[in-house]
């Protein structure tokens, strides 16, 4: 099975181009800065993924998406290769695109100080929430500081799970 799920930030802003014919479709490429789990020495460490969309997921992401923002995509790695003009045999990796959507809220957006322009998102006419994800909910007390809930002791006999 060939399926790629990454989160990452775009490193610039969607570059969209349009196929020639009579159905002329949007071909939208752009780059995913995505962390790496483990650091070496503590120094911050990315993967620098090229995804490419197309159809209206291209026009979707030359609307919506900027530089900066948090993004993820699933979709599929293509591998390729071609003869570049000083003869050189070039290969590629990229992922093909098949989903994409923001992976923040406007309100991570603004506490992160992102650099895009928000403006742009908001005084458009495309207002579909499924693209768009609610601001995250207050953390409970019990908060352990990574994202997660520690759930109390005791509590395994209620789960309908174990």
């Amino acid at each position: 099975m060939n399926k790629v799920i990454l989160v990452g930030r775009l490193t610039r802003d969607p570059e969209v181009r349009y196929s020639q014919g009579d159905n002329a479709t949007a071909v939208a490429r752009y780059t995913l800065a995505v962390d790496r789990r483990f650091k070496r020495d503590n120094e911050p460490t990315a993967d620098f993924i090229p995804c490419v969309v197309f159809g209206r997921s291209g026009e979707f992401a030359e609307k919506y998406f900027r530089q900066g923002m948090r993004v993820s995509v699933s979709g599929r790695i293509q591998t390729g290769s071609y003869t570049n003009k000083d003869g050189v045999r070039v290969y590629t990796t990229e992922v093909i695109v098949e989903e994409q959507e923001f992976a923040e809220s406007r309100a991570e957006r603004e506490a992160n100080g992102s650099s895009y322009n928000n403006n742009s998102y908001n005084n458009n006419s495309y207002n579909n929430n499924s693209y768009r994800q609610p601001a995250p909910a207050p953390s409970p007390s019990g908060d352990a500081g990574d994202g997660f809930m520690n759930i109390p002791d005791g509590i395994d006999e209620e789960l309908p799970f174990n």
